[in-house]
């Protein structure tokens, strides 16, 4: 089991499975949206997630037509994002995990952004 939160704390939540792939996505939209070099993200079956507090201050943002970011209304912290063509799938933002094992990335999207001096080896 994994668990995690905002960086103010009021949202909570859990994710009863095992992580088993991890993905470092350099698109521009994952570097605005983390506000950093890439995003760190997993996709993970949303039967399985549960927010355990703070549901209230969630809010979703339709990023286009068919993706909806979804982060902490207080602090603003992403928690995950889906495609609406995939409701069955959340993409968790790992940076937000603050117990369990998270496997390293096996996987990079869009390395054409990946900045020049950045070197990670998958």
């Amino acid at each position: 089991m994994l668990e995690g939160q905002c960086f103010c704390g009021i949202v909570k939540y859990r994710y009863h499975g095992e992580i088993e792939k991890t993905i470092i996505c350099y698109c521009k939209d994952c570097q605005m949206a983390q506000g950093s070099i890439f995003g760190w993200n997993s996709p993970l079956q949303k039967s399985k997630f549960e927010i355990s507090s703070g549901i209230k201050f969630l809010k979703e943002y339709f990023h286009s037509p068919n993706k909806v970011r979804v982060f902490c209304q207080e602090c603003a912290s992403p928690i995950y994002s889906y495609r609406v063509d995939l409701p069955e799938i959340i993409r968790l933002r790992l940076g937000t995990v603050t117990s369990g094992k998270l496997p390293a990335p096996t996987e990079q999207a869009y390395s054409q952004y990946k900045p020049s001096f950045l070197k990670i080896c998958i």
